[in-house]
């Protein structure tokens, strides 16, 4: 298995929009084309850091899904203009991981 821990900085006083938009779209339209997400947060004591985390089998099925997803016409329709204004896209830091093999998340 491969994991992300995707990082991002929300635009100051737009975490509660940003995180309504990733719930209520963004993270059910990656679901719908096959990517597993594991979890979604917001820093508690910083209101500009939202952190998720995805899975994939594996390379090749991570690449797949990113083609999927982000060539995809309703990505570039509605979600890249709907996050417009909402994070900071040179703030994305990935973290790409792989389990350990005792660790419960696999």
């Amino acid at each position: 298995m491969l994991f992300e821990l995707r990082q991002y900085t929300i635009e100051a006083g737009e975490r509660e929009r940003f995180v309504e938009l990733m719930e209520t779209k963004v993270i059910p339209f990656q679901v719908s084309q096959g990517m597993v997400i594991l979890g979604s947060f917001v820093a508690e004591e910083d209101d500009q850091t939202y952190i998720w985390m995805r899975r994939f089998r594996s390379e090749e099925e991570r690449e797949q899904l990113y083609d999927a997803v982000y060539n995809s016409d309703y990505w570039r329709d509605e979600i890249t203009p709907a996050l417009s204004g909402l994070m900071n896209r040179e703030g994305i830091t990935v973290t790409r991981m792989n389990a350990t093999p005792r660790s419960p998340i696999q």
